[in-house]
């Protein structure tokens, strides 16, 4: 069946066009042969009535949602009101990267978080740690004495336990900057300044779902497969070690969203979609739990795996979920722009350093595009939207 656009009974009927007097028959005939010798004289007809009047307003065919409003834009109090720029429409399921498109970034190898040292300190403490190793064991073989090697020693071993302990806790310190750094009402933000917003967030004009649980209405989902490999077993991935867990497969979507402010009530656009630069950190939870005194796997886990054409042999596997649903609390750290009446939050053009936390023995930790946390009871705090 061919949908067939309606138009409105207001243009239905026309009344005719009042008779012309027969002085300006000629001038009437004249001006219908000029536009009749144009260039689209083929199409114009001659007709007894009226020519109806085309509809002004927007026709909607097919199922409800499809029409043009569903794309960018949604009615609200009688107005039309911008909610994005995203090409898709309705929720996106987050099983395939094509369903996405360009609108929705994949976090797969995105935002980098971590240390920066200038090369030339390094190379200059490389050479100072060489020479005195190289004279301190010359000093030990001719003169019997390892005083040199053991100052090089002593300064060596705490520069590698300071970089091990940076490693380990770096990620924790991370988030205890975010947790400490005040929030700012987007009320009073300059545009260009760099803030921290909390408050609840809304999908925009693309609404995420989970992979596996397939949780409607998320602005970020997150599914990984993990795999543990014993003594010989197989790899995960190339740089995957004996007795550790490796990533095997791994989706991280995240679309542009809004976000309230707790403080002003004032609601700004998060510009996580397009390829931005985002950093987030959300808990996962375990959701299948594969070990050898539990090989029964469920069916929907046996789909999910051949969705994705991974093989379900005698492997100890681990799935993790995590998502941040519409209507959580979150807390968002960019770039404030202010354009035409419109609030927006955007990736900085330059990675943030979180500074030296002396207490704490940690160097300061760089932090590409958006930082996105969101707390571990997330379900709990959910406010309906």
């Amino acid at each position: 069946m061919f949908d067939i656009p309606v138009v409105d009974q207001q243009y239905s009927s026309i009344p005719p066009v009042p008779k012309q007097p027969s002085r300006h028959s000629s001038s009437s005939q004249h001006t219908s042969r000029s536009v009749r010798s144009g260039p689209n004289s083929g199409s114009i007809k001659k007709s007894s009535g009226p020519m109806p009047l085309q509809p002004t307003g927007l026709i909607t065919s097919g199922p409800l949602g499809s029409g043009p409003l569903s794309s960018g834009h949604r009615r609200s109090s009688g107005q039309l009101e911008h909610t994005g720029s995203g090409s898709l429409s309705g929720s996106v399921s987050g099983s395939s990267k094509a369903l996405y498109g360009s609108a929705v970034t994949c976090l797969t190898d995105n935002a980098k978080v971590g240390f920066r040292v200038s090369r030339v300190v390094m190379w200059v403490l490389t050479v100072v740690v060489a020479m005195g190793l190289l004279i301190g064991f010359f000093l030990m073989v001719a003169v019997k004495k390892a005083v040199i090697l053991v100052a090089v020693g002593g300064i060596l071993v705490p520069l590698i336990l300071g970089l091990v302990w940076n490693c380990v806790w770096g990620r924790r310190g991370l988030l205890q900057f975010v947790r400490r750094h005040p929030d700012a009402e987007l009320r009073e933000a300059i545009d260009g300044q760099y803030i921290k917003v909390t408050g609840v967030v809304t999908c925009g004009s693309i609404a995420l779902e989970s992979s596996y649980q397939r949780v409607p209405r998320c602005v970020f989902v997150s599914t990984e497969l993990y795999e543990y490999r014993g003594c010989g077993g197989k790899s995960a991935h190339p740089k995957h070690r004996f007795f550790s867990w490796g990533s095997r497969y791994s989706e991280k979507y995240v679309a542009d969203f809004y976000i309230s402010d707790l403080q002003s009530g004032l609601r700004a656009i998060v510009k996580a979609g397009n390829g931005a630069k985002v950093a987030p950190f959300v808990k996962p939870a375990t959701i299948v739990d594969v070990v050898k005194e539990n090989r029964d796997l469920s069916p929907d886990f046996l789909r999910w795996l051949s969705d994705r054409k991974l093989s379900s042999d005698d492997r100890i596997m681990c799935l993790k979920e995590g998502y941040i649903k519409e209507g959580s609390t979150v807390s968002v750290m960019g770039v404030v722009r202010r354009h035409d009446n419109v609030l927006m939050i955007v990736p900085p053009q330059e990675p943030e350093s979180t500074g030296c936390q002396w207490y704490r023995c940690l160097l300061p930790t760089y932090v590409e595009g958006i930082i996105l946390t969101c707390d571990d009871e997330q379900n709990s705090d959910v406010v309906p939207v």
